[in-house]
């Protein structure tokens, strides 16, 4: 070691070593103020650091050589010294290099690979644009929904257009009147460029200001006035959006330029009414506000019968309002097709046509390999279309689909990230589902930053805790909750917590209004609600409540079984309500007859099989009961074991081992299989 040292100095090591880091330390300043003034990349100043730090050892290694003494043979301690110290240098290299990142693909395992954080969104595209919202400058403000359905129209015609990234419409909503600047404003909706716009609209005549601005350099690209009249209005949103595309660079294909530049209908009277129903469909995400709009489609489909997209919009609304139960007299499987087939009739090609045959096939159908497979056509037609991929998604988890189904998520919610509700509902119906709670509550916790009291993100982080058995964690969610909402997350979060607390009195309170109402307006919810209460009537000594309202279920469900057994959710109750009457053998008829009818949807399977399980505890056949256990804890849309443990169904069983057992079973978080 003393001789080794005698040699470090005879070489003046240090010497060499200070003069190199200060004339490094010159050279790395000088260079950051020339990349400051040239903008130069970050990663390419981490290069010019990497290097110096590199070139330190090299130059060590080159006094090692050259000291006083002159080049000599090698010992094996110098040799030793060396190679130490090139192994410290190409450790450094090997740390702090930029690396690129690694790529995720679709099959990628989720348990391993990072969590993305639901707000996350590409790198700003210099073709990139959001539309905001238009002002409206007519006298008679009742003419907002004009302003509000030329902006919409513009952007359905730029999300045509494949070489632009789109921002959905309920992101932008939020900046519609905005004082801040645009730099701000496109750096929250991670894009490039912005389009704003206003809309004078007086008797028969139309003004049209629009202004495409590249937001970093608040530089106006383009801009344009129109003058029109309701004649002739109609072409002006495929101006717009070509003219927009021109300007950014981006080349339309043949078939983008025709469908931008088509005009849906010549009627100014059923342009106006379509306008209205998709603002009315924009104004809020509640069935009253569908139904609404549903009348529009149809009084501009009566004033143009050959108006494609007021049929497909129809269509799409309907299929919602039928799939849940609402508007019943209009909305019922035959006037969903029509529509659909209508729309297909006139314009097969169009991405508003093949959306309205995806729904129908969704929704009524419950065809759910043809119904992804035309959704992916009209994704084709209309690339990045928020309605197409949120729809796309739903249907793939019935598939059971997850990785693709994840992916369309977050496709989805970068180009749409303040659309809440779908933040909400893709988090909690996707990767809830699949009990990656974790995930859950970061997507609903992002939820509420962006909406701080959004009732559903509340709800959902309520069944979220629920699930996990912590019941004191779901109450301070709840307590923000209102009693009174008939929201479908917030009316099961409340429900299940009096269930589970065994709060009897409770719900009977929560479900009173469901009981007053008729039959015919009983929705999803108040199904399960009042067959909860059955049950709750029954544990609680009140037998001949309980009868009556099994009766009552069973009676509508014999009067008119397509009422409720139309739609998926509900059928998982029928088999629990013909237990209640203790009339086991429809409510196994029922159980078998959901799970044959489910045995390719992925969620109707895990309900179905649910209630087949809770149908044989009800009974008491517990080999039965207990046999099914251990696949619905590890399926998708299962249960946990914490809902074994809380709920009251099972306890005809309660105090047998296996289930003892199986209530304390490891939570089991869904990890796609690997394909191929």
């Amino acid at each position: 070691m003393i001789d080794v040292l005698q040699r470090l100095r005879e070489r003046k090591l240090a010497q060499w070593a200070l003069a190199y880091l200060a004339g490094a330390w010159v050279l790395l300043q000088v260079l950051g103020m020339i990349g400051q003034q040239f903008d130069w990349p970050q990663g390419l100043l981490r290069g010019f650091t990497v290097a110096a730090g590199v070139g330190f050892f090299v130059a060590l290694v080159l006094a090692w050589y050259h000291g006083e003494r002159g080049a000599q043979r090698v010992s094996g301690t110098e040799l030793m010294i060396i190679a130490l110290l090139l192994v410290i240098g190409g450790g450094l290299l090997w740390r702090f290099a930029p690396r690129a990142p690694e790529a995720e693909g679709p099959a990628a395992n989720a348990a391993t690979r990072p969590r993305a954080d639901a707000s996350a969104r590409p790198p700003a595209s210099d073709k990139s644009i959001a539309v905001l919202p238009f002002q409206n400058l007519s006298d008679d403000k009742a003419n907002a929904y004009f302003a509000d359905g030329i902006q919409d129209e513009i952007l359905t015609k730029l999300a045509k257009i494949g070489a632009l990234r789109v921002v959905s419409r309920t992101t932008t909503k939020r900046f519609a009147g905005t004082s801040e600047n645009l730099a701000e404003v496109a750096r929250q909706l991670g894009v490039a460029n912005i389009l704003e716009g206003s809309v004078q609209k007086s008797g028969n005549a139309v003004h049209i200001t629009v202004q495409l601005i590249g937001a970093a350099k608040d530089e106006h690209l383009w801009a344009e006035s129109y003058d029109r009249t309701l004649d002739d209005v109609f072409g002006v949103q495929g101006e717009v959006a070509q003219a927009v595309a021109e300007a950014l660079h981006a080349k339309l294909t043949g078939a983008e330029r025709q469908v931008v530049a088509a005009t849906g209908t010549d009627s100014p009277k059923a342009f106006e009414a379509y306008l209205k129903g998709r603002a009315a469909n924009n104004s809020a995400q509640s069935y009253s506000s569908e139904s609404l709009a549903t009348d529009y489609y149809f009084e501009a489909t009566r004033e143009d019968p050959k108006f494609a997209q007021a049929w497909a919009a129809a269509a799409v609304a309907m299929s919602d309002l039928y799939f849940n139960g609402v508007d019943r007299e209009r909305s019922t499987a035959e006037a969903v097709k029509h529509a659909a087939d209508t729309a297909m009739a006139l314009q097969p090609d169009l991405a508003e046509s093949l959306l309205a045959r995806g729904a129908w096939l969704y929704r009524v159908e419950r065809d759910y390999p043809r119904a992804a497979d035309t959704m992916k056509q009209a994704l084709a037609k209309q690339p990045g279309d928020v309605d197409i991929l949120s729809n796309l998604f739903f249907i793939e988890r019935r598939l059971g689909r997850w990785e693709d189904a994840i992916g369309h998520y977050r496709e989805t919610m970068a180009r749409d990230p303040r659309n809440v509700a779908l933040l909400v509902q893709g988090a909690y119906e996707i990767l809830g589902w699949l009990r990656r709670y974790d995930e859950v509550r970061e997507r609903l916790q992002q939820a509420l930053k962006i909406v701080p009291d959004d009732t559903s993100a509340l709800a959902c982080l309520a069944l979220v805790e629920q699930r996990l058995g912590r019941l004191d964690a779901a109450a301070q969610w709840l307590a923000r909750v209102p009693k009174d909402s008939r929201d479908d997350y917030e009316v099961l979060a409340w429900m299940d917590q009096l269930i589970f607390r065994r709060d009897y009195s409770g719900l009977s309170e929560f479900t009173a209004a469901a009981v007053r109402r008729a039959d015919a307006e009983l929705s999803y919810t108040d199904w399960l609600a009042l067959t909860r209460l059955g049950y709750a009537q029954r544990a609680s000594g009140r037998a001949e409540l309980a009868q009556a309202t099994f009766q009552r279920l069973a009676r509508v469900l014999d009067s008119n079984p397509e009422s409720v057994e139309h739609f998926s959710l509900t059928e998982p109750i029928i088999p629990l309500v013909y237990a209640g009457l203790g009339d086991y053998e429809r409510a196994f008829a029922a159980a078998r007859r959901q799970i044959e009818v489910n045995r390719n949807d992925t969620l109707g399977l895990a309900r179905a099989k649910t209630a087949l399980a809770q149908t044989h505890a009800q009974k008491g056949e517990r080999d039965a009961a207990i046999a099914l256990l251990p696949e619905l804890l590890e399926m998708p849309a299962g249960i946990t074991p914490a809902q074994l443990a809380l709920d009251p169904l099972w306890d005809p069983i309660r105090d047998d081992p296996r289930f003892v057992a199986l209530t304390k079973a490891p939570l089991a978080v869904y990890k796609a299989p690997p394909r191929g």
